[in-house]
Formats: C-alpha cells, sequence, structure tokens
C-alpha cells in the first residue's frame, strides 16, 4: 500500500498518505514501533488499522476509522449511513473480509 497507494477508490477517496505508526510513552519516553498502519485522506478522512493483544492467534484485528464532512447539512445524517463510504473503501484497502473470513463486526 505504501509504496503504490491505489487510485479511483469508491466515494471519491483520494489518499493523502500512509505511514506506519508507533507510540511514544509520555512518561517515560519509551518507543513503540510498527503499531498499525494509517491512512490519511485528502477530505480530512482517516483509516487506522492494528492488532490487538499479544500474539499473532487470537488477535484482534482493528479498524479506526474517522470521517470528515464539511458540509453542515449532511452532519446530521445517521453515522452509520454517513460512514459507509469510508467504510467500503477501508474493507476494500485492507482486504480484512478476505483474511479473516469475516463479513461484519463481532
Amino acid at each position: 500500500l505504501e509504496e503504490k497507494p491505489p487510485t479511483g477508490l469508491p466515494g471519491g477517496f483520494v489518499i493523502k498518505s500512509i505511514d506506519e505508526f508507533g507510540y511514544e510513552d509520555p512518561v517515560d519516553k519509551s518507543k513503540v514501533e510498527k503499531q498499525g498502519i494509517r491512512v490519511l485522506f485528502e477530505n480530512g478522512s482517516r483509516l487506522v488499522v492494528r492488532l490487538s493483544g499479544t500474539g499473532s492467534a487470537g488477535a484482534t484485528i482493528r479498524l479506526y476509522l474517522e470521517y470528515y464532512e464539511i458540509d453542515q447539512d449532511k452532519q446530521s445524517v445517521e453515522a452509520t449511513v454517513a460512514m459507509q463510504p469510508l467504510v467500503d473503501v477501508a474493507l476494500l484497502l485492507t482486504k480484512v473480509g478476505e483474511f479473516s473470513g469475516r463479513d461484519a463486526p463481532t
């Protein structure tokens, strides 16, 4: 994904950047790398994908979605309806259904 971000995504989403993120503890300044992948879109929306759990067996795939809507008339739309275009893009990019064998959250 990072080397050649896809174009022509549904919903008019255009990828601005893709990176791998880490975490720095504000107290002891320890750093943890490779915590997940972040996809930023030109419209201000973003997608974060990471594994939750201590090992690869039984780990949970977490998708965090943040949809930015500038049009105030559209800001009162039901959240599931408003988010669906970004959900569709997230599922396409991550192929989570293909890898997990699931087609809905559990």
